[in-house]
């Protein structure tokens, strides 16, 4: 898949249009696929689809193989017949989308009971059963997490925080109709997503999704996998994940997320990582492995320490577990190599032949050696005007100093244009195979619509377009330049 020359578009969900207060797996994605088809666009490009926490970031999930029910479409629950008469909650739908949301998908869950067809029935015991090996773990999980008012499992009470038979087996018992609700929300969202991906195959564009390396220490992924994870006797951490200083942060970032015990995935074949790359497989054509280099080595951050500063690097056994991905998933690989890259790091990618990733925003600094700049590329490997973690390309350009524009539009050869629309043009007229535009950069829109700044934890993933901003002229601009590089 990636051996062609492709273009494509990097748009989350939520970014979608939409009457809701974020984008969903409506009419809206699937007419914002029709778009690419348009504009020869084989490529979309998402953000992890994973439920979050009350922050909303996608990298920070309640579970490494859950789908988010707050991208779950609504309108769809009358177009099944599960839901006719949507009566609206008023107390959920003043609270948030997802109390809103959550309160439909219950109604329709008893729509469902009274009303689906046998297949439908059969169906979603047939998802639960496949499912089951994550699935039941998550439904709990989801369940208790409830009742304990929202609160990380490692405050719950001692029974429930280490798993006890006898309180599971009670909990699960008390919370039976909570946890099949839980677990036909899921079976919708993956019923949505699979029908969206199939929509979107059947139209020439692949998806192309997005894993962080790490899982959030408030999941049910390290609840119920302890082995998997350095913990110690009571469950709780004394290392964390994060970065030290770089490009994003002076004082590095410190993700908080529990690290993993080799050790013990090494021992069992990585087995836990293969069944977690599979459902990512299911549901993408291409996957991106966020934060590539921890396969290699990853930065441990004491616990007690507020940043990132202090640290150490701590090798991983990445080649094994990359043979053994390879060995049970069908999916093609792009290893997001940005940060501080090692040598052992690029040998890593390289062994595997994992296209890497190339940013026009880091390339103009440094020397003629500068790896992004894009006479350094070669064709095995992704170029980005910018991620989601960057300034939109607009907002980035005019923070420029007048000596850094003047030398990026001598490189570039003074184009006639301005600095943004050359670098979307320089990023589809590299060599590199696939070539990706943030949506903000089609749009030329500043930096008030960046989706992320890292090390910040408020006024993120909240980014939405509307469709009077993407005028004919625009569309067919990135059609003329997507036939002009030979991308379609």
């Amino acid at each position: 898949m990636l051996k062609k020359r492709r273009a494509g578009i990097l748009l989350h969900i939520t970014s979608l249009p939409g009457a809701g207060q974020q984008g969903d797996l409506g009419q809206d994605a699937y007419d914002f696929v029709n778009f690419l088809c348009t504009a020869g666009i084989t490529v979309w490009q998402t953000l992890p689809l994973g439920a979050t926490h009350a922050d909303g970031s996608p990298y920070q999930c309640l579970s490494a193989h859950a789908g988010n029910p707050e991208l779950i479409n609504m309108d769809w629950f009358s177009i099944v017949g599960w839901l006719p008469l949507a009566e609206l909650c008023d107390d959920c739908h003043r609270k948030s989308t997802k109390f809103y949301k959550s309160c439909l998908v219950a109604k329709a869950f008893y729509g469902f009971l009274d009303h689906a067809t046998h297949e439908d029935k059969a169906d979603f015991a047939q998802f639960c059963r496949n499912k089951a090996f994550w699935l039941d773990d998550f439904a709990l999980f989801m369940a208790l997490r409830n009742e304990q008012n929202q609160q990380c499992w490692n405050q719950w009470p001692e029974p429930l925080k280490q798993r006890d038979a006898q309180a599971i087996k009670a909990a699960s018992l008390r919370l039976k109709s909570e946890i099949e609700i839980i677990k036909f929300e899921q079976y919708v969202f993956f019923r949505q997503w699979m029908a969206l991906k199939k929509y979107a195959n059947e139209r020439g564009v692949l998806l192309f999704g997005d894993i962080p390396i790490f899982v959030s220490y408030d999941s049910s992924d390290v609840w119920a996998n302890r082995d998997v994870f350095k913990l110690d006797a009571q469950g709780e951490m004394s290392v964390v994940a994060g970065v030290p200083p770089d490009y994003f942060s002076q004082d590095g970032q410190r993700w908080g997320n529990p690290h993993y015990n080799w050790d013990y995935l090494q021992r069992t074949g990585f087995h836990w990582w293969i069944e977690r790359m599979q459902t990512q497989a299911e549901q993408f054509d291409i996957l991106r492995i966020d934060h590539f280099r921890g396969l290699e080595a990853a930065w441990e951050i004491p616990a007690t320490e507020q940043t990132a500063r202090v640290g150490q690097w701590v090798e991983a056994p990445g080649s094994a577990l990359l043979k053994a991905i390879i060995a049970n998933c069908t999916v093609s690989l792009v290893a997001e190599d940005l940060g501080i890259i090692t040598s052992e790091v690029e040998a890593l990618r390289d062994e595997f032949h994992l296209p890497g990733m190339k940013i026009l925003q880091f390339a103009f600094g440094g020397d003629a050696d500068n790896p992004y700049l894009p006479d350094n590329y070669e064709k095995n490997c992704v170029v980005y005007t910018g991620t989601h973690d960057n300034d939109t390309t607009l907002g980035w350009a005019e923070k420029l100093s007048d000596a850094e524009k003047a030398y990026i539009f001598d490189y570039l050869g003074s184009p006639a244009t301005s600095l943004h629309c050359a670098l979307i043009q320089t990023a589809l007229a590299s060599v590199a195979n696939l070539a990706i535009i943030p949506m903000q950069d089609i749009l030329e829109l500043g930096t008030e619509h960046r989706m992320n700044t890292p090390g910040t934890t408020a006024g993120n993933w909240g980014w939405r377009f509307q469709w009077y901003q993407l005028a004919p002229e625009r569309a067919a601009r990135l059609a003329h330049l997507v036939t002009l590089f030979n991308r379609k």
